[in-house]
């Protein structure tokens, strides 16, 4: 030992927690979790004191905080099982502070490296979830941000919001510029807040589901020596 106590990475969640009947967008099913077997019906299976349970979900994909992949957009873009794994583990992250105003333009990106980065848009809007107000008029990127991320080569791009698009424009630039060129998209982010603005590392990652396009994650930041 040198004497010095080595710091220990932090870990920030960056996940909404999801339960059984819980809306994450109107209109979307919502989740169903049932158990298949129960831990009374596993008895007698096992040695005495022995029991399991085991669960069955059904969710729809847009569900808590959850990465659209390509194919979300476009039907000749990559799925869930078909995202690089690069974009998605242990991404250096750089958080913009976008917590005044709906729209986000591209002044908002002015003097940051974005190329190959986690672009964590943190507009505070999460302090609405599971309430009625977090489905009206949410923070969103403008077009010209939107080309500003593509053109510097961002690796991912999240938002603590209902929608990384304005929902109230039917030709969802963010989703379309962004998934076109093979940017995954992370929804409704939390405590984007306690991220830094730099230094820290970006996971969301979902099982490698074949011909599903969109999934829930555990969206997760670290924070190399406890910073």
């Amino acid at each position: 030992m040198t004497g010095q106590q080595t710091r220990r990475d932090r870990l920030i969640d960056l996940s909404h927690a999801i339960e059984a009947g819980m809306t994450t967008y109107p209109g979307l099913p919502v989740p169903e979790i049932r158990q298949h077997l129960t831990r009374e019906a596993s008895r007698g299976h096992y040695a005495p004191g022995v029991t399991f349970r085991i669960d069955v979900i059904t969710l729809c994909g847009n569900t808590g905080t959850y990465v659209d992949s390509p194919s979300h957009r476009h039907a000749d873009g990559a799925d869930l099982a078909g995202l690089p794994l690069d974009r998605l583990v242990d991404v250096p992250a750089v958080r913009i502070d976008a917590t005044s105003g709906r729209a986000i333009h591209a002044a908002a990106f002015d003097g940051i490296a974005l190329d190959g980065m986690a672009v964590l848009v943190h507009t505070g809007f999460d302090r609405h979830w599971r309430t009625e107000a977090y489905f009206h008029d949410n923070p969103f990127l403008a077009r010209d941000a939107v080309e500003r991320l593509v053109a510097a080569g961002a690796a991912i791009v999240g938002i603590d919001s209902l929608n990384i698009d304005d929902t109230a424009d039917p030709e969802r630039p963010a989703h379309s510029l962004l998934l076109g060129v093979g940017i995954p998209v992370v929804e409704h982010l939390t405590n984007l807040g306690d991220v830094p603005l730099t230094g820290a590392r970006f996971t969301a990652l979902p099982a490698p589901f074949v011909d599903l396009v969109t999934a829930p994650v555990r969206a997760v930041a670290r924070v190399p020596g406890g910073g």
